[in-house]
């Protein structure tokens, strides 16, 4: 199926394609009672050793206000834990439990699937003039002089 929609501006294509992302996602986790979010948060939450509580949130492209209903749910959903940082002792590690281990497992094998369909049907030339692409748009825009 070709999409011949034209985007007027490259933010809004951008918006387009990661409004379509999240919505296929949100679409197969709700299958298992879950959530892109929670995949997400699984997936940026180191396997083995955990993670600081405060590197999850620019892990994951959020505020760390947005984050802390994520983490809520994942804690009463028994999927991580909060264990105290042993390298410093005013933070907090979170890590997977069990259960978390297997939904982050899940979580991976449809990101997996997903690159690996779009690499398909794309081809890695264009992704990765598409990353390189990506890339100098997210430096352009930390460095701050675009509207300067």
């Amino acid at each position: 199926m070709q999409v011949t929609t034209s985007y007027p501006t490259i933010d809004a294509l951008y918006r387009s394609v990661w409004q379509a992302i999240a919505k296929m996602y949100n679409e197969e986790a709700s299958k298992y009672e879950t959530t892109m979010a929670t995949g997400l948060a699984l997936l940026s939450i180191d396997p083995v050793n955990g993670t600081p509580s405060t590197a999850i949130a620019p892990k994951m492209g959020m505020e760390a206000t947005s984050l802390s209903r994520t983490l809520k749910t994942l804690e009463e959903k028994a999927l991580i834990e909060r264990v105290p940082n042993p390298d410093d002792g005013r933070s907090v590690l979170l890590k997977l439990t069990p259960l978390g281990l297997e939904k982050r497992d899940f979580s991976r094998s449809l990101v997996l699937k997903f690159n690996s369909q779009v690499e398909e049907k794309v081809g890695e030339k264009k992704i990765a003039i598409f990353k390189e692409v990506s890339e100098s748009i997210i430096e352009l825009i930390q460095d701050k002089n675009i509207y300067d």
